[in-house]
């Protein structure tokens, strides 16, 4: 990628230097070179104090490449870095990178409705049909790059995966459901009901006993009324002293806490009952429910989560 020059690389950056303006960051932007010299703390020379600036007005920050950080290619690395974050520099592996970042950037912002985000979308699908399949790092790889585009619903078929995996990961819901955030698609609440908040409130419980908070706390506290509605039907459900856990469609639910119940072929048994799950709804690619159970929590490691991910579902 060339440039001599560039409006709006990001939506933080309103326009990159010429040839004839760039320069080294020390020079034209000594208090960014200090206020980062100490950053780089494996490194003897920091990469500010190193670098290119390229870019030429930014919203309190700036773009720079480091000569001194090259890859096979003879890439430079490039970094932005905006006080506003309170985060230090981020990375990327080059020029290009940097650019494919701030453009996924934009999309995720805006949201505008245009050609990249349907094929993201059409992506985003044959992602989750494949991860029925049985499929799981490529559906995994399709859903991260889709988020970067502000694609909700991978946000959410992501979290569903990750959760399986034991990668605990909150954060698509305080946007989803806290957030006056344009969105890209909208979480069925039924499906939310059914099989997040088991899990959010075990979540709860857990944070609760080490004293820290939980998203269960934050959406009752800032969730919109909806959430709260639902987040107080299912206490409600809960304190029944005939309550049970229901783990997803019936097939399945009976078999799953069958398994559960069996002592030492918990496992198996478990991994058995699969063939009974359907999916409750288009956006529901795994039993996430299960983990709201402690039994199975302790049977579900990152291993076999992920054999639960490989068999065919549904």
């Amino acid at each position: 990628m060339v440039t001599n020059g560039w409006r709006h690389a990001g939506k933080f950056v309103r326009s990159l230097r010429g040839t004839e303006e760039i320069g080294w960051l020390t020079d034209l932007e000594p208090m960014w070179a200090e206020a980062y010299a100490d950053w780089d703390e494996a490194d003897a020379e920091p990469a500010a104090a190193r670098s290119l600036l390229i870019s030429l007005e930014a919203d309190a920050g700036v773009v720079y490449l480091d000569p001194g950080d090259v890859d096979e290619r003879g890439e430079w690395a490039a970094y932005d870095v905006f006080s506003w974050t309170a985060m230090g520099p981020d990375r990327h592996g080059s020029f290009y990178e940097k650019m494919y970042d701030f453009y996924a950037g934009f999309h995720a912002l805006d949201r505008p409705l245009c050609e990249t985000q349907r094929e993201w979308d059409a992506k985003v699908e044959d992602a989750r049909v494949a991860s029925l399949r049985g499929e799981v790092d490529r559906p995994l790889s399709v859903f991260a790059q889709a988020k970067r585009f502000g694609r909700d619903r991978a946000s959410f078929l992501d979290f569903q995966m990750r959760t399986l995996l034991r990668e605990e990961d909150d954060d698509p819901f305080y946007r989803l459901l806290a957030s006056n955030d344009t969105r890209s698609w909208t979480l069925d609440e039924d499906l939310f009901a059914a099989q997040v908040l088991p899990l959010l409130f075990a979540r709860h419980e857990r944070a609760r006993r080490f004293g820290s908070g939980s998203l269960l706390q934050f959406l009752r506290d800032r969730g919109p009324q909806r959430i709260r509605h639902l987040i107080d039907s299912h206490q409600v459900e809960r304190k029944d002293p005939g309550f049970r856990l229901c783990f997803g469609n019936r097939d399945f639910d009976v078999a799953a806490h069958a398994a559960l119940d069996a002592g030492e072929d918990a496992w198996p048994r478990l991994l058995g009952a699969l063939v009974h799950w359907r999916p409750l709804h288009g956006d529901h690619v795994a039993p996430i429910a299960l983990l709201a159970d402690p039994r199975a929590a302790r049977l579900i490691t990152p291993e076999r989560g992920r054999e639960l991910l490989a068999s065919s579902r549904g």
